[in-house]
């Protein structure tokens, strides 16, 4: 019991490092995801308002997911809720361009051979799992955070 206790009174003063870097590295798999995708050049497949719409995303995601980061820091479980729905739309975009792209040619050139494809859902995956980690563990650290806050407060009274 003292050891569960000084594990949680200690979580008061040190930072959520496991959540924060794992968000992090959910970013590290999308900036790989979208090198991936923006360094292909096949014909003007790519030249379209969803390419802009995924770059626009994809800035958004990398702030949003950083922003994340910072606030699992400090056991703040509404970015769990963030975290998540940042998971889902990762495994969302598997359907947007690595799936239209790879079925496609131009010219008789395919617009995304198999390596890059399956490399493309791989990091997306990476990614949304990175999230869905982060966000649970920062779920469990801080309810479990919050509870040893309440029964101090409690212990007070």
């Amino acid at each position: 019991m003292n050891e569960e206790y000084t594990r949680l009174d200690r979580m008061r003063y040190t930072k959520n490092t496991t959540s924060s870097r794992l968000a992090i590295l959910a970013i590290v798999f999308d900036v790989l995801f979208f090198i991936s995708l923006y360094k292909s050049d096949v014909g003007s497949y790519y030249y379209t308002i969803l390419i802009g719409a995924s770059i626009i995303y994809n800035l958004v995601f990398l702030l949003t997911a950083f922003l994340a980061s910072e606030g699992v820091k400090n056991y703040q479980p509404v970015y769990s809720w963030v975290l998540v729905v940042l998971g889902v739309i990762q495994i969302a975009r598997i359907f947007i361009y690595p799936m239209q792209a790879h079925g496609t040619q131009v010219g008789g050139a395919p617009v995304m051979g198999d390596a890059q494809f399956i490399r493309m859902i791989v990091y997306l995956v990476l990614s949304a799992v990175s999230l869905f980690a982060s966000a649970l563990i920062n779920w469990q650290k801080s309810s479990a955070l919050a509870k040893h806050n309440a029964s101090l407060e409690t212990a007070k009274a």
